[in-house]
């Protein structure tokens, strides 16, 4: 509806205006069918234009019962009763004034009405249709855009309790003539004021100021790491979250499905100033983040990082390279390769399967399609620890296609990992994806192995060590105090200890673990998984997930190859520096 960017919340607007009409008794009929019945018939919009009187007068009339509070009566002034009642009243309800004075004046012209929109189409013209932000669909006699109107402007003034602040403002009402002879207002949103467009509503809420800068949890700037530029630049506009004792109150234009920030009208009660905006992020391990995904990105491969606090779900640091282009680590959606083990094996303990037992690693296995190792030869003896430890493809396709039914492990992911609920971490994040039961068989045994139709990122990777290291699922997030979802149930402390014993014999050489030579060297609780995932057309893509003690961290690296070779050792140069708090 509007052009150019909002300013920050205004104090007052005030415009002169031409003499106020007068104030006259009026009277309309109502649409109701039944008693249409009975008494007069609908009244329906015109061609004809009001006389200026006329028009006047039915301006005067409805602006008068909206003032008293008389919505219902204000809404029968109009050609769309319905309509105009659920908006007037979610004003009334939404804005709270504590006295509304509203003046009428004299004619308008649409220039004046498109500069006070910003935006002279007909969607937001009082012309218009009535829309969504009545929060209901327009009536027949309002649905089609009256041909002959006559613009009138008016005078609101709001006050507002406790504060000697007033809000004013210009409004514009479009008059058109009835089939009885009457003149109404035909209602649009901007009626109500002309900011106000379809899908839109005016409340009051807390208000903050601007940060003066974003912060890390230790209260460093992170203004010069590229990779948060995008995440900076959100909170550095302000936000509708912060101590309650620093907030003001104001009224605000609030988009009604949720994808826009609200708009700023009038600041009711001043906001403190501001002060740094802190993140869950540690300077320190984004610093090493950056340097890790950049490394990888100079050999002509893109990669994304993430790091969590396992205990509270705190996402540490964001890193992608390049740092301006595609957010892979919050947004991306690939296949994950092996690091999906992590959650098949879950579902195998929980199966009955114990890590020493015989969990032959034959050379392929087909399910309709042939699935091989990345590694040759028949390892018939290999038990379950070992085949994590080596990642053998064949080895899990064979067990879980056994051991397992259809949309186990979605469920798992799901009321283990907290993967499949929708996470608000404090900026936008692709959630990840594990198909329900019914998939084909084929589908299904890729699954076990981080293939198909399997979808995470970082962020969602790192959250699955976490919750390993944890032994409880914290959904990450960016900002202290958001909320988080919680998974359904947490493993027992049988196949937590499990589990964790399988992530640690990845990284030790006596099993031939794959992130053996990334996490040399590296002490305290540690556990990894690598992952090589499959891409149709192009080189393989690197994943790793591991933690270290109150440290998760994951990498993807695009078209890196093997997980130990390109994602594996950039994880580690973020869990060498540990979480220092």
């Amino acid at each position: 509806m509007r052009n150019g960017a909002k300013t920050a919340i205004v104090s007052s607007v005030l415009v002169a205006m031409v003499g106020a009409g007068g104030y006259g008794a009026y009277s309309l009929v109502g649409t109701d069918s039944k008693s249409a019945a009975k008494g007069p018939k609908a009244r329906t919009v015109v061609a004809e234009a009001p006389s200026a009187d006329l028009a006047a007068s039915g301006a005067a009339a409805f602006l008068a019962d909206w003032a008293k509070g008389d919505l219902a009566g204000a809404s029968q002034l109009t050609d769309d009763p319905q309509n105009a009642l659920t908006a007037l009243t979610a004003f009334q309800d939404k804005v709270k004034p504590s006295a509304l004075t509203l003046v009428a004046g004299g004619p308008a012209t649409p220039a004046a009405f498109a500069s006070a929109t910003a935006a002279p189409s007909s969607s937001a013209s009082p012309a218009a249709p009535a829309s969504a932000s009545a929060a209901a669909s327009p009536s027949a006699a309002a649905s089609a855009a009256p041909a002959n109107q006559v613009l009138l402007s008016y005078r609101s003034k709001a006050e507002f309790a406790n504060t000697t602040n007033v809000w004013q403002y210009t409004g514009y009402l479009g008059l058109v003539k009835m089939s009885d002879g009457t003149a109404a207002v035909h209602w649009a949103p901007t009626v109500i004021n002309p900011q106000l467009g379809p899908g839109e509503t005016i409340t009051t809420q807390p208000v903050f100021s601007p940060p003066t800068s974003v912060v890390d949890r230790n209260g460093k700037s992170l203004a010069a790491f590229p990779s948060l530029s995008q995440i900076l630049a959100k909170y550095q506009q302000g936000t509708s979250v912060g101590d309650p004792a620093d907030a003001g109150t104001g009224v605000v234009i609030t988009d009604d499905s949720g994808k826009k920030a609200p708009q700023p009208l009038f600041t009711i009660a001043a906001p403190k100033p501001g002060k740094p905006f802190k993140l869950t992020i540690d300077a320190t391990l984004q610093s090493a983040a950056e340097q890790a995904v950049k490394a990888q990105y100079a050999k002509g491969t893109p990669a994304g990082a993430v790091a969590i606090e396992p205990s509270t779900g705190n996402v540490l640091a964001v890193a992608n390279a390049p740092a301006t282009g595609f957010n892979t680590a919050f947004q991306g959606k690939n296949a994950p390769g092996s690091t999906m083990k992590v959650i098949t094996a879950t579902a195998l303990l929980e199966a009955g399967l114990d890590p020493n037992a015989t969990m032959p690693c034959p050379a392929t296995v087909t399910t309709g399609q042939t699935i091989k190792n990345d590694f040759d030869g028949d390892h018939l003896d290999f038990t379950f620890a070992h085949d994590f430890a080596i990642s053998c493809n064949t080895a899990f396709i064979k067990q879980a296609t056994t051991s397992l039914k259809s949309g186990t492990l979605a469920a798992t992911a799901q009321d283990v990992f907290g993967i499949g609920p929708a996470w608000k971490t404090g900026f936008p994040s692709a959630d990840g994806v594990v198909p329900p039961a019914g998939q084909s068989k084929d589908e299904t045994a890729v699954e076990y192995i981080g293939q198909g139709n399997v979808l995470m990122n970082p962020l969602a990777m790192a959250s699955v060590a976490a919750t390993v290291q944890n032994g409880t699922f914290k959904q990450p997030i960016l900002v202290p105090g958001l909320p988080q979802v919680a998974a359904a149930r947490q493993l027992s402390p049988d196949v937590l200890t499990k589990l964790r014993t399988l992530m640690a014999g990845t990284t030790q050489a006596s099993l031939d673990g794959t992130a053996a030579k990334a996490m040399a060297g590296l002490s305290g609780d540690i556990g990894a998984k690598t992952g090589t995932a499959e891409v149709t057309g192009k080189p393989t893509n690197s994943w790793f997930t591991a933690f270290r003690d109150n440290l998760a961290v994951s990498v993807e690296v695009i078209g890196g190859g093997f997980g130990a070779d390109a994602a594996a050792p950039a994880a580690a140069e973020v869990l060498k520096i540990g979480n220092k708090g």
